[in-house]
């Protein structure tokens, strides 16, 4: 998965980190999703990890404990197969069988496909801030979509 995330930071604008992530790092993400009780989705073919997706804390106010923000990370190389899509197809009723009540898709923009994948599965836009992140140089837009589970 670390391997997928490093793309990412690497290459794309798709998250505001820089430095790569290593194992150790990855693994600690994942406990604390699964310490909050929330699910962490892979998709493999043969026992390479291509897609993983999951939900985390939208905030940690005890207020905000019904929401969950959204994530979704494919191998580039499986990119338009729907393997992303499945793996959402999985994690949103899991998120409302647990008793959650909205999910949040945070995309810096532009990403026609995650905007893509969101409003397929009902997500609304419900923000857009304007050059909030700076990465290569470059003032990046992130909207946010929302879903009532």
């Amino acid at each position: 998965m670390a391997r997928i995330y490093n793309y990412y930071v690497s290459k794309t604008i798709v998250t505001f980190e820089e430095e790569m992530v290593d194992g150790k790092d990855f693994e600690g993400r994942l406990q604390d999703v699964q310490s909050a009780s929330l699910p962490w989705l892979v998709a493999e073919q043969g026992s390479k990890i291509v897609v993983y997706a999951y939900a985390s804390n939208w905030k940690r106010r005890y207020g905000y404990r019904f929401s969950v923000e959204v994530t979704v990370y494919l191998d580039p190389a499986f990119a338009r197969q729907g393997i992303g899509t499945k793996l959402y197809r999985q994690l949103l009723p899991t998120l409302k069988a647990a008793g959650l009540r909205v999910a949040i898709g945070g995309i810096a923009l532009p990403n026609d496909a995650s905007v893509l994948l969101h409003e397929r599965f009902g997500f609304e836009k419900v923000a857009h801030f304007k050059e909030v992140g700076n990465k290569f140089d470059q003032w990046i837009d992130v909207g946010y979509w929302q879903l009532s589970l």
